[in-house]
C-alpha cells in the first residue's frame, strides 16, 4: 500500500473510532471534552473529512473490481467534498460499470459543481447511446465536432468506437454526421472516421467516407492508403494494389510513407511488394531486418540471399548489430552454421546477450539440444550478464523443453529461473499459462496470484486470472471482479474486452456479451475473439453469422484453441 494511502487509511480509522465512541452530553462534560466535541463539530463541517471515507471505500472497491460500488461510493465523496473531480470519476466508474441511473446522477452532479467541457459532453453522449436516444446522442457528437482544435472530434471518435451498443448504432449517427457535413475539414479527422467505418465492417459507409475525403484532400498519399485498405477488406486486392501504386514514387523521399505503404502491402499478403517498397530511399539497420523479415515470410530466397550477401560484405568491422542481423538472416536462409558464426562474432554490447540466446535456439534447430541446453545454463550462471539475459535464458529454456515435449523439464526450468529470480512476474505468467496449457487451473491460478501480491495492479495477471477463471471453472463473479479491475486500468484494450464479454457470456447475459466481443473485435480483428462470438451467436441461433465468424477466426489462426474447444463443443 502506497505511503499517502496508509496515512489516509490511519486517519480514516481515527475518524471511525472517534463516531463509535459513546456520547457525552454537554453540559456535564469537563472542559477538554467540550473542547473535543467542538473540534469534532468542525471536522463534520470540513469537506476533506466527510469525503475521507466514502473516498476510501470507493478506492479499496475499485481494487477489488467491485465496480458498482467503487461508483456509489465516489458519488458520496464528491458529495461531500463537492470536488467536480470526484464527480467526474464517479461518472466514468459507473459508465465502465454499466450503471446508466449511477451515472446519470454523478454526471448532474458534475455538471452542478461547475463541470463543463468536452469531456462532460462526451460522458452525455455515451449515456445517450446507452438509453438509446440517438437524437440526443447526436446533439452531443454535434457539439464535440464543433470544438476548435483536435480534442473534440477524437472524443467523438471514442464515443462512437467504444460507447455505442452495437456497431450498427455507431454507424447510423456516424452516416449521420457525414449527411450534416459535421466533420471537421481536417485530414486527421476524415481518416480516423474513415478507419472507424471500417473496423465497423459498414463497407458501403467507409467507401463514401473515402470517396470525400479524395475529393476534399486530392493527391494526399495517406488518402491513397485509406483508398487502398477499403479496397482490400472488401475484397478487392487488385484494385487496392493499384491505388497503392499511384503512390510507389514519393515513398523514396518519404521515410514514414515507406513504412505505410509496406504495412498495406504486408495487409496485402504481398510480402515480396512490401519488401521492395522498403529497398527504396536510404536504409539502416531496421530497414534491413524488416526488408529480410518480409522476404523470408515471402520465401523468396533469391532476393534474401542477395541481401544475406550485401550486408556481409559491409561487416567486416565489429558493429554489433550488423552482426547480430547477419545471424538472423541466415537463420531465415536455413544456413545455421553462418548463423552460429556471425552470433559468436558479436562483441559486446546488449546485443551479445541476445545473440547467445539466439545461438542456443540455432543449435536446437540443429538437433543439439544438448549443447543448447548446456549454453542456455552458462548464461543462467554467468554473474556478468544482466538480469534480463539470465532470466530470459530460463524462459527460453522451457520454450525449447516444451518443443521437445519434455513437460517435467520445461517445469525445472521455471523452478530453476524462480529460484533465481523469486517472483518473477514474466517467468511466473509463462509458468501459469504452461500449467493452463496442462489443464491444471488451481497451479495457473496460483503463480498469476503470486504476481497480485507483488504487484496488485498488474492488468496482464488480472486479465489472464479473470479469463482463466471465466473460461476453465464456475467461479464467474470472481473472474467478474478480477476483469472489471483490469477494464478499469484499460477501458479500452481490446483483449480486456474480450475478456469481459466472455465472462457475461458464462454468466449467461448473452445479449450482453455480444455487444462487448463485437466492440472487441471491432477494435483487433483477432482468432480468440472472432472464436467467442462465433460462439455466443451460435448459442443464440443466428447460426450463419456464427459460421460467418469461426471461417474469419479459421483465416486468422486456424490453431488458436478457443477456436478448436469452440467447434468441438457446438459439434462443429
Amino acid at each position: 500500500m502506497p505511503d499517502a494511502l496508509r496515512l489516509l487509511s490511519s486517519i480514516a480509522a481515527a475518524a471511525w473510532l472517534a463516531a463509535a465512541a459513546p456520547a457525552v452530553h454537554a453540559q456535564s462534560a469537563p472542559a477538554d471534552a467540550k473542547v473535543s466535541t467542538a473540534k469534532a463539530a468542525r471536522a463534520a463541517d470540513d469537506p476533506t473529512a466527510t469525503s475521507l471515507e466514502p473516498l476510501l471505500a470507493g478506492e479499496f472497491a475499485l481494487q477489488a473490481g467491485k465496480l458498482d460500488e467503487a461508483a456509489r461510493h465516489y458519488l458520496q465523496a464528491a458529495r461531500a467534498a463537492g470536488d467536480p473531480a470526484l464527480a467526474e470519476r464517479a461518472t466514468r466508474i459507473a459508465v465502465l460499470a454499466k450503471d446508466d441511473a449511477g451515472a446519470a446522477e454523478a454526471l448532474a452532479l458534475w455538471r452542478r459543481l461547475g463541470g463543463s467541457g468536452p469531456s462532460l459532453v462526451a460522458a452525455d453522449a455515451t449515456l445517450a447511446l446507452h438509453r438509446g436516444d440517438e437524437r440526443a446522442a447526436r446533439r452531443h457528437l454535434n457539439a464535440l465536432l464543433r470544438e476548435p482544435g483536435d480534442d473534440g472530434w477524437r472524443l467523438a471518435l471514442g464515443v462512437l468506437g467504444t460507447g455505442a451498443n452495437d456497431p450498427k448504432q455507431a454507424a447510423r449517427l456516424l452516416d449521420t454526421l457525414v449527411d450534416d457535413g459535421r466533420i471537421p475539414n481536417r485530414l486527421p479527422a476524415w481518416l480516423a472516421f474513415g478507419g472507424l467505418a471500417q473496423r465497423l465492417e459498414q463497407p458501403a459507409l467507409a467507401e463514401r467516407i473515402v470517396a470525400e475525403v479524395l475529393e476534399r484532400f486530392p493527391g494526399e498519399p495517406r488518402v491513397a492508403l485509406l483508398r487502398a485498405s477499403q479496397l482490400r477488406d472488401t475484397g478487392r486486392p487488385d484494385e487496392a494494389k493499384a491505388a497503392l501504386a499511384l503512390i510507389a514514387d514519393r515513398a523514396d523521399t518519404d521515410a514514414d510513407l515507406r513504412l505505410a505503404l509496406a504495412a498495406e502491402y504486408e495487409a496485402l499478403d504481398d510480402h515480396a511488394t512490401a519488401a521492395q517498397v522498403l529497398a527504396r530511399g536510404p536504409q539502416d539497420d531496421q530497414t534491413y531486418a524488416l526488408r529480410a523479415s518480409l522476404l523470408a515470410r515471402a520465401e523468396d530466397k533469391t532476393r534474401l540471399t542477395a541481401l544475406y550477401d550485401e550486408l556481409a560484405r559491409g561487416a567486416s568491422r565489429p558493429d554489433p548489430q550488423r552482426r547480430l542481423l547477419l545471424g538472423q538472416i541466415a537463420e531465415f536462409l536455413d544456413r545455421n552454421d553462418d548463423a552460429l558464426s556471425w552470433y559468436g562474432g558479436v562483441p559486446g554490447g546488449q546485443q551479445r546477450w541476445v545473440a547467445r540466446l539466439r545461438s542456443a535456439n540455432v543449435l536446437h534447430e540443429l538437433k543439439r539440444a544438448d549443447q543448447a541446453y548446456a549454453s542456455l545454463r552458462e548464461l543462467q550462471a554467468d554473474a556478468a550478464a544482466p538480469d534480463d539475459a539470465r532470466r530470459d535464458a530460463y524462459l527460453l529454456e522451457s520454450e525449447l523443453r516444451q518443443r521437445d515435449k519434455a513437460l517435467d523439464g520445461e517445469l525445472d526450468a521455471f523452478a530453476r529461473g524462480l529460484a533465481a529470480f523469486p517472483d518473477d512476474p514474466d517467468l511466473l505468467y509463462a509458468r501459469a499459462l504452461a500449467y493452463e496449457r496442462r489443464d491444471d487451473i488451481p497451479r495457473a491460478e496460483a503463480d498469476l496470484r503470486r504476481i497480485l501480491v507483488s504487484d496488485p495492479d498488474s492488468v496482464a495477471a488480472l486479465n489472464a486470472l479473470g479469463y482463466t477463471l471465466a473460461d476453465r471453472t464456475t467461479r464467474y463473479q470472481e473472474a467478474l471482479e478480477m476483469i472489471d479491475r483490469a477494464r478499469t486500468a484499460q477501458p479500452d484494450n481490446a483483449a480486456i474486452i474480450d475478456s469481459y464479454g466472455w465472462v457475461l457470456y458464462r454468466l449467461g447475459r448473452n445479449e450482453e456479451a455480444l455487444v462487448e466481443l463485437r466492440r472487441a473485435f471491432t477494435m483487433q480483428k483477432d482468432a480468440e475473439i472472432a472464436a467467442h462470438l462465433g460462439e455466443v451467436l451460435w448459442v443464440l441461433g443466428r447460426k450463419d453469422e456464427a459460421r460467418r465468424y469461426f471461417d474469419e477466426a479459421r483465416k486468422l489462426d486456424a490453431d488458436n484453441r478457443s477456436l478448436k474447444r469452440a467447434l468441438e463443443k457446438l459439434g462443429l
